[in-house]
């Protein structure tokens, strides 16, 4: 797999909204303006991605795997931090920043798939 700098974007901002999140849940603090807005960069940078996909494949830049399946994680990938803030501003307690916290190890174990899909690499 190569690893392209819109990879190691998405995993640190995967990860820094993790860590934010579960440090929210581990100080016992319901879900904040800092959680969340930790969650929508996770979103915006899902968007940013789309966008770039979108150029490298317009470009001459094909997924090497399946279409389908790159885009089909895409999709749910984009579902996922939606998801998380509705659950976050319907149940306001520290355990909902475990659920925001979760979108990021989530969103990053999906990108690294894409990113195995997009260079062709078969599935684990």
């Amino acid at each position: 797999m190569i690893v392209d700098g819109f990879f190691l974007a998405g995993a640190i901002i995967c990860l820094l909204s993790m860590l934010i999140c579960v440090g929210a849940a581990i100080l016992r603090q319901p879900p904040n303006d800092i959680t969340i807005i930790s969650v929508a960069v996770v979103e915006l940078f899902l968007v940013v991605y789309a966008i770039a996909a979108v150029v490298r494949q317009l470009s001459g830049e094909p997924v090497l795997g399946e279409p389908w399946e790159f885009w089909g994680y895409f999709l749910t990938a984009l579902l996922v931090p939606i998801g998380a803030f509705w659950w976050a501003i319907l149940e306001r307690s520290r355990w909902s920043n475990i659920v925001l916290g979760a979108v990021g190890i989530t969103i990053l174990v999906m990108l690294f798939r894409m990113e195995q899909i997009w260079d062709g690499v078969a599935g684990l």
